[in-house]
């Protein structure tokens, strides 16, 4: 339609100018491919291979034929709360009171919440780099200011109390990450517990990402912040571990004083999380079992992967200690990492993410391979990259 002449442009917040998740273009470049008629081998994304657990899906019928799937009450159905409680007497030997836990809308939901609760417009809140892109992103979005720290090797990419102090910041705010995206880094716990006493003497909120708790190797133990502090934020989601991604469904751990404004966000904002996927949480506590003969394959394409792309040039890693990334330093390859995985997958098919997405001043020579999917498809991209390298990509 024509405007009138004269039509003054109607603004566009600055709010929503942040940068694109570049994975998500790597997705969407993987599936243009494979529209094309041709092979993707998928380490661009941390999904899951395998989805939730038949037995899940079989229990979920039961609740299609006898529940309408309304609204639950804006904190999450109380059985699913009181699964999650209990599970950290599993995981973690500890009592979790379930009215501290919020269930979510995924963990993108819960930092959404967790930012707004926490931090006023202006606060000014630690981030790891390299780290998860979403949490710059939506910190922005929110009026709030991401403090970049710089980590390395020396503290196992991890923002240590030393890092804080080295820094010299002034924070309202922390987020830390174990184990963590993209490096797949756990924290010790020794370190954890010696970060939550120094956020809580400094007035600093701590926002624990442990979505990938559960997920771990080598004898590595990714411990909760719970354990630690009743003033931490901690943050989970059923996307890794429980294998339900698309699902949309998370919760957090939070301060008793939180409980109620949570609540109200959560009504104004996404009154629940979604009531099917709720029950399908609930249900998931049942298929231990399961899910850990899953983190048993992940192990198996960590091991594999960390024998067979040095074959293929790619030597040097980040700890891989869990998670199910690999975050690799390819400086000896290429200084423009978004172009290398662009050839990457035209030529191999072998799709991956360029580590700008998680540290736009040093991500321009690291590559973040995620190694979730089955055990043949890891085969077959370790094998189409070591031919790639043998063929000299850099024709």
């Amino acid at each position: 339609m024509t405007k009138p002449l004269g039509t003054k442009p109607l603004k566009i917040a600055q709010r929503g100018d942040v940068p694109p998740f570049i994975v998500m273009d790597v997705m969407r470049a993987a599936a243009e491919r494979k529209a094309a008629g041709k092979d993707v081998l998928h380490m661009e994304v941390g999904q899951p291979g395998e989805g939730v657990p038949a037995g899940v899906r079989e229990r979920l019928k039961g609740v299609l034929d006898s529940d309408a799937l309304g609204y639950t009450v804006a904190l999450g159905l109380p059985e699913l709360r009181a699964r999650i409680a209990a599970d950290y007497q599993r995981t973690d030997g500890i009592e979790v009171d379930p009215a501290r836990v919020v269930a979510t809308t995924g963990s993108s939901g819960a930092f959404i919440l967790a930012f707004i609760a926490c931090f006023e417009a202006g606060a000014r809140v630690g981030i790891a780099q390299p780290g998860y892109p979403a949490y710059p992103s939506i910190l922005r979005a929110l009026g709030i200011e991401p403090v970049r720290l710089p980590v390395g090797p020396e503290t196992r990419y991890q923002p240590t109390v030393e890092v804080l102090e080295r820094s010299g910041e002034k924070l309202d705010g922390l987020i830390v990450a174990s184990p963590s995206n993209p490096t797949g880094t756990v924290m010790p716990p020794e370190d954890l517990e010696h970060l939550c006493r120094y956020c809580e003497a400094n007035g600093i909120r701590l926002i624990s990402d442990e979505i990938y708790h559960g997920i771990t190797f080598g004898g590595q133990r990714a411990v909760t912040a719970a354990r630690y502090s009743d003033d931490a934020v901690v943050i989970n989601s059923f996307s890794k571990y429980f294998c339900m991604t698309g699902w949309r469904l998370g919760w957090m751990v939070v301060p008793e004083a939180m409980i109620r404004p949570l609540e109200c966000l959560t009504q104004n904002l996404f009154i629940s999380p979604p009531t099917l996927s709720q029950h399908a949480g609930t249900f998931v506590f049942d298929h231990v079992d399961e899910l850990e003969a899953r983190v048993a394959m992940y192990a198996r394409n960590r091991a594999m992967l960390l024998e067979d792309l040095p074959k293929a040039g790619f030597t040097t890693f980040a700890p891989a200690d869990g998670a199910f990334y690999l975050y690799c330093d390819v400086s000896g390859l290429t200084n423009d990492s978004l172009e290398f995985c662009r050839r990457m997958l035209a030529e191999t098919g072998v799709a991956a993410t360029p580590g700008v997405d998680f540290d736009p001043d040093q991500g321009n020579r690291f590559v973040r391979f995620s190694f979730c999917q089955t055990e043949d498809m890891m085969a077959r991209a370790a094998s189409s990259l070591r031919e790639w390298s043998l063929c000299d990509w850099r024709r």
